[in-house]
């Protein structure tokens, strides 16, 4: 266990700097001046020649990356020329909107699709699968912004029953704020709910061929103790997979859902960051969420390596 936790560690190391290299070489591959592009073509030479030295571009592309890294490695993403304050500060700020959104949203698409994913394999060929695979279509087919319009007008402007947008903050108390987040978690939820139930509902029909699900039926085990103290047990481990998959994908990209509701997380800034140009923001913001996905897929790989040791053996 411990080799393979070294080899883990390693390879999180080795894939959060080439999300660094890749992050650096894409922002440097943008046509023409990152400077001229944030002040515009009407700045002045002496303004522009400052913003430039600000930015270390007066430098070779080799320094300003291992000055970047150096300062990532010390917790310091720049300066943001739009809110003067440091990045690493303004992505704390929206990670609390950001991260329990993300959260809610994972905790609503597991409560529902491994139920749902469970009757589907339990009815096979019949109606409560053929629904379950109906509404799985239908999930992933459905983008979450425009679920986010459809709830906004249903249960904001006709029913009345809670905000169309804004966040009242978490010291206005826990109750107003996931009142707030409760709509753009479902928007964000329903997707990733189908892709579930559909995973969950492969994996227990993949478990239920196997051997000692045979044998637990042959000594007379119920239909329903099979499906849930010897199926679903040997089948979370892909829906764990796809469940740290999700987690990096609801944080990573809840950019059209927040803005759709206004919310202040690290989506919202980023769409931001590109309206006003702040490349230093939009450089600190990716490669926070690039860092993140690979940390969480790191940790689910590690969960399933102590549950399942075949993934230790390989």
């Amino acid at each position: 266990m411990l080799a393979f936790l070294l080899r883990r560690l390693l390879t999180l190391l080795l894939t959060a700097w080439l999300a660094t290299v890749a992050v650096f070489a894409v922002l440097e591959a943008v046509p023409g001046d990152p400077a001229l592009l944030m002040l515009g073509v009407n700045a002045q030479p002496d303004t522009l020649a400052a913003l430039r030295a600000q930015m270390g571009l007066d430098r070779p592309v080799a320094e300003r990356y291992l000055r970047w890294t150096g300062g990532l490695l010390r917790g310091d993403l720049g300066v943001s020329l739009t809110y003067a304050r440091p990045v690493a500060g303004l992505v704390a700020e929206r990670l609390v909107v950001t991260l329990p959104l993300a959260l809610l949203s994972l905790a609503m698409s597991t409560l529902a699709a491994i139920p749902l994913g469970l009757l589907a394999a339990a009815r096979r060929g019949r109606g409560g699968d053929w629904a379950v695979l109906g509404f799985a279509q239908l999930g992933v087919a459905m983008p979450s912004f425009w679920i986010a319009i459809l709830l906004i007008l249903l249960f904001s402007v006709t029913l009345g029953w809670f905000p169309a947008g804004g966040f009242p903050g978490w010291e206005a108390g826990v109750g107003p704020a996931l009142k707030a987040l409760l709509l753009p978690a479902v928007a964000l939820a329903v997707p990733e709910a189908a892709i579930l139930a559909r995973v969950t509902r492969t994996a227990v029909l993949d478990t239920l061929g196997e051997d000692h699900i045979r044998t637990a039926r042959a000594k007379g085990v119920g239909r329903a103790a099979v499906l849930l103290r010897h199926a679903l047990p040997n089948a979370l481990i892909p829906v764990a997979t796809v469940l740290g998959l999700q987690l990096s994908f609801l944080v990573a990209g809840a950019v059209v859902v927040e803005n759709v509701f206004t919310l202040p997380g690290l989506g919202r800034l980023l769409y931001q960051a590109i309206g006003q140009r702040d490349l230093i923001v939009v450089q600190g913001v990716v490669v926070v969420l690039a860092v993140f996905v690979v940390v969480v897929n790191a940790l689910v790989d590690i969960a399933c390596a102590m549950v399942d040791p075949r993934p230790r053996a390989s």
